[in-house]
């Protein structure tokens, strides 16, 4: 079995064993760095990713970054570069869309969720207003995922897509099941084509000729999802679990089995790849901030580990709001960071690398406190993604947190988790093949109320926009990829 991850910043392949899930074989590609690209350079990832690996599985499935806008026109052809979850510029058009329905509660009833900057259905209405004679040759949008999944059919049938990553688009309603036109036409202010939704365990196609890394012809593919909804069934999560992914974004979901809506806008009601819910909280802030600090001092992650983990808990009274990017939570796409409390006798590297982790770690928590005002129940935390290799990270999480902390054996648990969907598709069943990932490690401490308490004051005082410009969205000539 072989699955695949499309993420913001490469492409990774893993080949397992369809029964047992061992690791057969793996590779990674780099992606152009930016908050837009064109699709084509994520095959072209694949296709150096996968290098050799393919030529004997027997299904494959995609689990891609979420929310990405790739428009194609009548013919099947790219009509600009893909917008990604993390490009910002569309946060004026949310914020539209948001008032002309009526309201963040009017959203989270019909879709379970309220547009952010990051949400498919605001980057189709900035390129409606923005880019309106590229707007006009768009006949189909889909996500990364779907882009993928239809490559590797060879353009044969009609792109389709999972509920899951359609849950993330704006205007998919995981309550309802069905996706909701009238909001897509609403922020694109005409109609368009969208894929059908396949089933989780689903194959939808068989593998064309010239496919990447000597993928042959005939293999099975599966439905695919977003990259959340992969991690998740990677890592084997059930109900009462709480995943917390420290990669280029921040990410808290948890499987439910109630469909959440939340009129704050600060939890996503998505669906899952399994048929339950998959209730998540984002921040655009997470490892990156850690290599950020890393930089500024000088030093590598290792060393910042080090640092962080000898300066003392509060980091001498320094509190970083860590708003690098601008943030989705809470919803400040225009925000900067501010470090606060700084002081002749705390201004260290040791402190700097501790408030890092720490103001890293409180914007997580908080998300996993708006999942536990929806009812869900928090058993375990498992921490995955690459900050969750960092030794400060592990020690640091279960007092901010305020949960005992489950590290899962290092793996790239989105691509694990499309292998999973592809063999579920490929055996059939109720439910997907159980697969045993190994044994974690678990990490405590008290909870540090007073860490969260300095965080959330400075988070609350905090104004909503910066006074440092945004850059500007690129210009674009027509077709330009």
């Amino acid at each position: 079995m072989a699955g695949i991850d499309c993420s913001t910043q490469s492409t990774k392949v893993v080949v397992r064993e369809a029964g047992s899930g061992t690791l057969v074989a793996k590779g990674r590609a780099p992606h152009p760095a930016g908050t837009e690209v064109d699709p084509a350079c994520w095959w072209e990832a694949l296709d150096r990713a996968a290098s050799g690996l393919l030529g004997q599985v027997s299904a494959v499935s995609v689990g891609a970054q979420q929310h990405g806008m790739v428009c194609l026109d009548d013919r099947g052809e790219v009509v600009r570069p893909a917008l990604l979850w993390n490009d910002t510029r569309s946060a004026g058009a949310a914020a539209d869309l948001t008032a002309e329905l009526g309201g963040p509660a009017a959203w989270a009833e019909a879709v379970g969720s309220v547009p952010l900057a990051s949400f498919t259905v605001a980057k189709l209405r900035w390129l409606a207003d923005h880019e309106p004679e590229l707007a006009g040759r768009v006949a189909l949008v889909v996500l990364p995922h779907d882009w993928l999944t239809w490559r590797l059919a060879g353009r044969s049938m009609p792109p389709v897509t999972d509920r899951g990553d359609a849950s993330g688009t704006g205007y998919w309603s995981p309550r309802a099941g069905c996706y909701r036109r009238d909001l897509l036409a609403l922020a694109f202010g005409r109609p368009l084509d969208v894929p059908d939704v396949a089933g989780s365990s689903a194959v939808v196609a068989t593998t064309g000729a010239g496919g990447p890394g000597g993928l042959p012809p005939g293999v099975a593919i599966a439905a695919g999802t977003g990259d959340n909804m992969a991690a998740a069934l990677g890592v084997g999560a059930g109900p009462g679990d709480v995943v917390v992914s420290v990669g280029t974004s921040g990410t808290i979901f948890a499987v439910h089995a109630a469909a959440v809506a939340d009129a704050s806008g600060t939890v996503a009601g998505f669906a899952d790849a399994t048929g339950r819910f998959l209730p998540l909280v984002c921040t655009l802030n997470a490892a990156r901030v850690l290599e950020t600090v890393a930089g500024l001092l000088g030093v590598d992650l290792a060393a910042l580990d080090d640092l962080a983990l000898s300066a003392p808990a509060g980091a001498g009274g320094l509190t970083l709001l860590p708003y690098l990017e601008g943030e989705r939570t809470p919803n400040r796409p225009d925000a900067a960071g501010v470090l606060a409390g700084l002081r002749g006798d705390n201004l260290s590297p040791a402190n700097l690398a501790r408030a890092a982790v720490e103001g890293m770690l409180c914007g997580m928590a908080d998300g996993l406190d708006a999942l536990r005002a929806f009812d869900v129940e928090v058993r375990r935390v498992l921490l995955i993604g690459g900050g969750a290799r960092s030794r400060a990270v592990r020690a640091i999480a279960p007092a901010i947190l305020g949960a005992p902390v489950t590290v899962p054996p290092p793996s790239e648990y989105v691509a694990d988790g499309a292998a999973r969907q592809a063999a579920w598709a490929l055996g059939g069943g109720d439910e997907p093949p159980g697969w045993e990932i190994g044994t974690g490690t678990m990490w405590e401490a008290d909870p540090d109320p007073a860490v969260r308490s300095a965080y959330a004051e400075l988070r609350d005082a905090a104004p909503a926009g910066s006074a440092r410009p945004r850059p500007a969205a690129p210009d674009h000539e027509e077709g330009a990829a």
